[in-house]
């Protein structure tokens, strides 16, 4: 048989379940007899029988929730056995639930991040809470607080569970509030109903929904030109009410900048800060319009845009500048004074008295400046110039402004003067005397004059050429003895000159330089021809054959010191090479006769005797005094006889004498003449040029 008893969960130990006895209509006392074992299909003994009573009691706490979970319904089966007959009950005890427990939630509490432009009807789902009770006393509902945002939606599902979900009602801006706390709270149907609460913390996730925002819509500073790198311009501040990287801001130059502004300008993308990085200068730009971008690192980046104007204020920096329009380097030595040499055009960058130029050149230079117009100067020349006083000039042109302290530049213009034929050539003596030895080599440069053209190039391209001089002996044409170098200047001689012929020789040299026209000069050259011993004594007296001598006869009586004969000879040469001395060289008798040194006269100088010898032979020599000495020997032969005349000089002699002396004279007398006059001319002609 099966008897079943219903009893709630958590019933105290020794509480009635039933009456076992009176269920299965048998009497106490028999049950007690029959020996009542009550056996449990659990582990645990949650139930015992009294057998005097026969009332089944609770042993043990009994958790429905513990037991059975969330099935509907809940048992726990028992056996009794009885002996005397053995006989077996099954006992079915259903656990009722009682409402012993809220619902609760995972945790206190729970948060949520949702994006501030989340759409309308989005539904975020809350973890639910568990309620182990069945039935009534479960879960049944949720509860949210009151908010401007969100609504609750409880989401049934078929095996009873109930999943609450947030609802967007409203739209969420973080910039208005960035955290919603809610309240979700959970309640059962039981009797009084038990809940629980838990906390929902939404933090509104940001969207980049705002831009960045200047603090100014734009912005002004003022610079120094030139300013240093680095100097500050201004700094930016641009604020975003976004958050993370959609407020986090980053500056930059807008693509709208040039770049050449850009290479002037750079910003800190962080802090904003605009500082010069390139050069400022005003002359090329007095003001400068940056534009300048603020980008937000959200996606997609938002931006915003200003601009700064920067003016730049000028400073003396810069330098005149001196810019030649027109320039010739080259200047004929022979320009007038007024020749425009260059045409020069001056400009200052700055403005103002600090862009104001003035110009000027050495006073010491013949040149000067014309201002033409503003900005325009004309350099012409002062005075007449000279290629060969000065040749070359460096013309300083200085020019400052009018700035403080002014600026200056200085600007050198070469100019080289060009050289005009206006000098003719000039020689370094303005006559040349040259001594020349008779028998010179042909070949031989016997003089070199010299002349110098202080111009230049073709203009002082000089040559040289012989001429006959005036006065000069019309017969005798220097250029058949001499030649002359065109260009050196060397005079060499044609022929060997002979003292004995041409004891001297005049004549022009003439240099004319390479000018169109060409210029000429002149100097005079005498050339004196020195004597050479070149020329032996000719004896003129006696006359003497070849390989033969002259015999003279005397008488026996001649009387010492008679004069028996003269030896007569010239000398062609002239000075000392033809001074003659006559020298008894050999004789048959020395003492018998004389010859004397100058005369050349040969006397008997003792009486003769007997024993003399009737003919004697006498070896004269007749030398000069040239160096070395050149002579002649003359053999004579003096017969004594008695027939002969006393100092006879014979035939020939007395021919000789009576017609040849006079005419040797007068030779020797017209030579001396000519060799003092020729003297006397060179002395004078040397103390002219000494003076």
């Amino acid at each position: 048989a099966q008897i079943r008893y219903s009893i709630p969960e958590e019933l105290t130990r020794g509480a009635f379940v039933g009456n076992i006895a009176k269920d299965l209509g048998t009497d106490v006392a028999k049950l007690a007899a029959a020996n009542l074992q009550v056996l449990s299909d659990s582990d645990s003994q949650y139930f015992s029988v009294n057998v005097n009573t026969g009332v089944i009691m609770v042993s043990e706490r009994i958790d429905r929730e513990q037991l059975c979970g969330q099935n509907p319904r809940c048992f726990l089966h028992l056996k009794l056995a009885i002996e005397n007959p053995v006989e077996f009950y099954r006992i079915e005890v259903e656990i009722l639930d009682i409402n012993d427990n809220p619902p609760e939630f995972p945790s206190d509490e729970v948060s949520l991040r949702i994006y501030e432009l989340a759409s309308l009807g989005a539904r975020f789902p809350i973890q639910p809470a568990q309620d182990p009770d069945v039935g009534t006393n479960t879960l049944q509902t949720y509860h949210l607080s009151a908010n401007d945002n969100f609504n609750l939606n409880v989401k049934a599902r078929t095996d009873g569970g109930k999943f609450p979900e947030l609802v967007l009602e409203r739209a969420l801006d973080r910039e208005l509030r960035a955290f919603h706390h809610l309240v979700l709270t959970a309640e059962d149907g039981g009797s009084p109903p038990k809940s629980s609460k838990i906390r929902i913390t939404i933090q509104v996730l940001d969207a980049n929904d705002n831009h960045p925002v200047f603090d100014k819509p734009s912005y002004g500073a003022r610079l120094v030109e030139n300013s240093p790198l680095g100097t500050l311009v201004v700094k930016l501040n641009a604020t975003d009410v976004d958050e993370g990287p959609n407020g986090d801001i980053r500056y930059s130059l807008s693509s709208h900048n040039s770049a050449a502004l850009c290479q002037i300008f750079a910003i800190d993308e962080q802090t904003g800060e605009i500082r010069v990085q390139g050069n400022l200068d005003y002359e090329e730009a007095t003001v400068y319009e940056i534009e300048v971008e603020a980008k937000d690192m959200g996606s997609p980046t938002m931006e915003e845009h200003c601009s700064v104007v920067v003016e730049v204020t000028d400073v003396n920096d810069n330098a005149p500048e001196v810019i030649l329009t027109s320039f010739s380097s080259s200047l004929s030595e022979d320009a007038p004074p007024g020749t425009v040499v260059a045409v020069i055009h001056v400009r200052d960058r700055d403005s103002g008295e600090q862009g104001k130029v003035q110009c000027h050149v050495s006073p010491d230079l013949p040149f000067q400046l014309r201002k033409d117009y503003e900005h325009q100067y004309s350099l012409l020349t002062s005075t007449r110039l000279d290629r060969e006083h000065v040749a070359y000039y460096n013309v300083t042109v200085s020019a400052w402004d009018l700035g403080s302290p002014p600026l200056s530049r200085h600007t050198i213009l070469p100019i080289t003067l060009a050289d005009v034929n206006d000098n003719a050539p000039q020689f370094e003596q303005a006559s040349y005397e040259v001594l020349v030895a008779e028998n010179n080599p042909v070949g031989s440069v016997l003089v070199t004059v010299s002349a110098a053209d202080p111009d230049s190039e073709q203009n002082s391209r000089l040559s040289y050429s012989i001429l006959r001089a005036g006065g000069t002996d019309p017969g005798l044409d220097p250029t058949r003895y001499l030649s002359i170098h065109p260009t050196s200047g060397q005079v060499s001689a044609k022929l060997p000159f002979d003292y004995e012929q041409t004891t001297y020789l005049q004549f022009h040299v003439e240099v004319s330089d390479g000018g169109s026209p060409a210029l000429r000069n002149r100097t005079l050259v005498h050339i004196f021809i020195v004597d050479q011993n070149d020329n032996a004594p000719q004896v003129h007296f006696p006359r003497v054959g070849e390989d033969s001598a002259t015999q003279f006869r005397i008488s026996p009586s001649t009387v010492p010191p008679a004069l028996i004969t003269k030896v007569v000879a010239i000398d062609a040469d002239s000075g000392r090479n033809a001074w003659l001395s006559y020298h008894l060289v050999e004789a048959t008798d020395p003492g018998l006769f004389s010859v004397a040194l100058r005369s050349g006269e040969i006397r008997i100088m003792r009486v003769l005797q007997e024993t003399d010898a009737s003919a004697h032979e006498l070896l004269v020599v007749v030398r000069d005094a040239g160096e070395p000495p050149l002579s002649t020997a003359i053999t004579l032969v003096v017969l004594v006889e008695e027939k002969g005349p006393e100092a006879l000089q014979g035939s020939e002699a007395r021919a000789t004498d009576g017609g040849g002396l006079p005419t040797i004279t007068l030779y020797l007398i017209v030579s001396l003449v000519l060799i003092s006059t020729v003297s006397l001319v060179g002395l004078a002609v040397l103390g002219v040029r000494c003076l």
